[in-house]
């Protein structure tokens, strides 16, 4: 497995699915949040004030939260794949507005169709 840590080909494939993303979640574009996340009873997300359990409870997060806001800075990102097909993402993110510090976990799995989302974490620091 050392061997497979961070090579080269798969770190670009998971950084470009991660800031694809990003760029879907500042944007709020659903569609491509929802394709991103495993279809599964089993996806969890940890948000910073909900726990979703399964891909239709985060459907509906996603359907009900305000588009607005969303803008955010990412700093200290650290993406690191496992062999060809795990990865974890981490990053911190600021909003305008707010001294708080965001944080931001997520497991990513390369299935038949891509790479995706299979459990994620998000929480705020003061």
């Amino acid at each position: 497995m050392k061997n497979q840590i961070n090579t080269p080909a798969v770190l670009a494939e998971v950084t470009a699915a991660f800031y694809r993303y990003e760029q879907a979640l500042t944007g709020n574009d659903t569609a491509v949040l929802d394709e991103l996340f495993w279809h599964d009873e089993r996806t969890v997300r940890l948000g910073a004030g909900e726990n979703l359990y399964g891909i239709e409870a985060i459907r509906a997060f996603r359907a009900a939260r305000p588009a607005k806001g969303l803008d955010r800075q990412l700093r200290n990102t650290v993406i690191t794949t496992f062999g060809d097909d795990c990865a974890v993402c981490s990053t911190e993110f600021t909003r305008e507005g707010t001294d708080k510090i965001g944080r931001q976990q997520q497991t990513w799995i390369k299935l038949p169709e891509g790479w995706r989302i299979v459990a994620a974490q998000v929480s705020l620091m003061s």
